[in-house]
């Protein structure tokens, strides 16, 4: 984001808005985890530690748009998540950015079991 003021230029990182995209994303009921994607490892789960990962955003001076790869909770109806997700993150970076979010785009590269569930497949095979 670029503003032209008397006092000066702002100019908002891609960085900061792919950190609160990562931030709004995690706090979604319903995401397991955000994804580093195949070129950082088949479907690696992410911890908020690096909340960038798993987000890719372009910035303009006065728009944004982001791409998100999560991981869902297994159970969850998954369109439901991604819809909420969406609307997470336009409504986290629009507030705190003041930029207009064009679009935030998902894809889900993965289902989280919960460790009881894993361990109770792990047995039946």
């Amino acid at each position: 984001m670029t503003e032209d003021l008397q006092t000066g230029i702002i100019r908002i990182s891609d960085d900061v808005v792919a950190t609160i995209a990562g931030l709004a994303a995690l706090e979604t009921p319903g995401i397991a985890a955000m994804s580093g994607g195949i070129s950082e490892g088949f479907a690696k789960r992410i911890s908020g530690k690096n909340v960038q990962k798993g987000v890719s955003v372009e910035v303009g001076q006065l728009e944004a748009a982001i791409d998100l790869r999560i991981i869902v909770q297994y159970g969850i109806p998954i369109q439901e998540v991604c819809r909420v997700l969406q609307n997470n993150v336009r409504e986290a970076v629009e507030n705190m950015t003041g930029l207009n979010v064009v679009e935030v785009n998902v894809k889900v590269e993965g289902v989280a079991f919960k460790d009881d569930e894993l361990d109770d497949l792990n047995r039946v095979k």
